[in-house]
């Protein structure tokens, strides 16, 4: 499939006046082709067609959605290996990694396709009249979610598959029943035209309206907020700065009708190293530390960017066996010179401050735009003195903080901002300890983790990848696993209603045959 640096409005491709290129950011070269900014009035019809297609697409019988997700899948499949080779040119990331990526993206929209048919998203509940009741009658209340209308969707700087053209915001809105206009990625443009082109033959093989999906490329905050503010839009997915997600949050609140924005900012990941996991493999959990710390570049959103431990001869170990292995990890390739700019100016920043330690530096890169790893220390006492300290530097590096007591730890874990992740390192001894520091932690974040590292999410059912401000924009929500949909419905009540003018899942012969709670108990089909 051909990238023509289009903008694509519905089935239509469009052009603008100014372009942008892509960089590769492992030699600093541009790549062809120019793409078009778009523009406002771009905007405009995109919000136009998806406000049109919304009530077609929110009524599509269950397995005809499913069917659109699975087929989008199966477009992205058959984009080969071009997708692969023009994503590794415009992020740097390695050909596993993203052949790993693009598998996630195709499982979570088959994924969502199995929660629509299945149906327990729209929680239908349904309480029979009750007309001989006394000393009132009841009248017949039936409940389901529906879809909100067409949602805006921002493609993510570091996963150019998974959160971005055709990533978890875009499939759960879809799955929703809610049109879905993506604002691209500048830093990968490419990758996400040929995925927004594999997104438009799914919806043109559907027969769908084809405002159901557009693409805008552009590297204008003003795009973004144009967007945001068009009054079609009724939600927003955003993965990115804590700096851009309030900036959306702040047009979206101004509106005349003010829309849910759901961002995902920015997270230090805290993992609690408990005295006897310290004790008996410390120098083990050091290397793991590291390992996880430097995956990627460390340019995840769930990488470990604070360690909190009782001070002394076992944590002496722990970061002399991190600091090793950081002296033998490579420099990782960054997603763009920005990224790489700002890296370097917050581990400067912590370098310099007078009550910061440095622990460990990795080797320094051979090329362009590269992670020297760091790691950092200070004490509880500094490290609640600024909060500086606490905010997260994207990328390699991450700070220990070393506590006289358990009762240091407790405040300094009172002291964190909202988190997407939290983790324990323990042994069987510090259960006890354990027991009072999980729900300190689960206040902090979205998931909680035993004896493992946060880097990695799981599309699941259960899954939680969110967390309290300013984690996220809002911490009662999740941008992965089947629990992502509910941000984009809102629940309906029809109140004495006949069947023939009710949502098919709420009338009487559940044409569906989706589990329902009637009179308050769950009933199945």
């Amino acid at each position: 499939m051909q990238i023509t640096g289009a903008i694509l409005v519905g089935a239509n491709d469009r052009t603008g006046g100014s372009t942008f290129q892509a960089v590769d950011p492992a030699s600093g070269e541009t790549l062809s082709p120019a793409f078009h900014e778009a523009s406002p009035t771009d905007v405009d019809a995109a919000c136009a067609l998806a406000a049109e297609a919304f009530p077609t697409f929110r009524d599509l019988a269950l397995d005809v959605r499913a069917a659109f997700l699975e087929s989008i899948a199966e477009e992205i499949a058959a984009l080969g290996d071009d997708l692969i080779v023009r994503a590794m040119a415009e992020s740097g990331l390695p050909r596993a990694r993203l052949e790993g990526e693009r598998g996630r993206t195709m499982g979570q929209l088959k994924l969502f396709a199995s929660v629509l048919r299945e149906g327990s998203w729209m929680d239908v509940t349904i309480d029979p009249a009750m007309p001989d009741r006394a000393p009132l009658p009841r009248p017949d209340l039936r409940r389901l979610n529906v879809a909100l209308g067409p949602v805006a969707v921002f493609g993510a700087s570091n996963f150019p598959l998974a959160f971005s053209v055709a990533g978890g915001d875009t499939a759960s809105a879809l799955a929703a029943g809610c049109p879905v206009v993506v604002k691209g990625h500048p830093a990968h443009p490419g990758t996400g035209e040929l995925v927004a082109r594999a997104v438009r033959a799914a919806v043109a093989k559907a027969g769908l309206p084809a405002g159901v999906f557009s693409y805008l490329p552009g590297t204008t905050n003003e795009l973004g907020g144009a967007l945001v503010a068009d009054a079609r839009i009724k939600a927003v997915g955003f993965t990115g700065s804590r700096g851009g997600g309030l900036a959306l949050v702040k047009i979206a609140s101004e509106r005349p009708e003010p829309i849910p924005v759901y961002a995902e900012m920015s997270s230090v990941n805290p993992v609690v190293l408990f005295p006897a996991a310290a004790r008996n493999r410390g120098a083990a959990l050091g290397e793991a530390y590291v390992a996880s710390l430097t995956q990627g570049a460390g340019q995840f959103c769930t990488n470990p960017g604070l360690v909190i431990a009782l001070e002394g001869s076992d944590l002496a170990a722990f970061e002399a066996s991190a600091a090793a292995a950081m002296g033998k990890t490579p420099a990782g390739q960054m997603l763009t010179p920005a990224i790489h700019g700002l890296y370097s100016k917050g581990v400067d920043a912590l370098a310099a401050h007078a009550a910061v330690e440095t622990v460990a530096r990795g080797p320094v890169g051979e090329g362009v735009n590269q992670a020297q790893g760091a790691i950092f220390a200070a004490s509880a006492d500094a490290f609640a003195s600024d909060p500086v300290l606490g905010h997260e530097v994207f990328g390699s590096s991450s700070i220990v903080v070393r506590a006289r007591d358990m009762d240091e730890v407790k405040r300094i874990i009172r002291g964190l901002e909202g988190q997407l992740t939290a983790t324990v390192l323990f042994d069987e001894e510090d259960e006890e300890l354990v027991a009072e520091i999980v729900p300190l932690l689960a206040e902090r974040s979205g998931r909680v983790l035993g004896n493992g590292w946060p880097t990695g999410v799981e599309v699941s059912h259960a899954m939680v990848h969110g967390g309290p401000f300013p984690a996220t924009s809002d911490g009662r929500t999740t941008s992965v696993g089947t629990l992502a949909i509910a941000r984009f419905l809102r629940p309906v009540c029809y109140q004495n209603l006949p069947d023939r003018v009710l949502p098919p899942a709420l009338r009487s012969d559940n044409p569906y045959g989706v589990a329902r709670r009637v009179d308050g108990t769950m009933t199945q089909a």
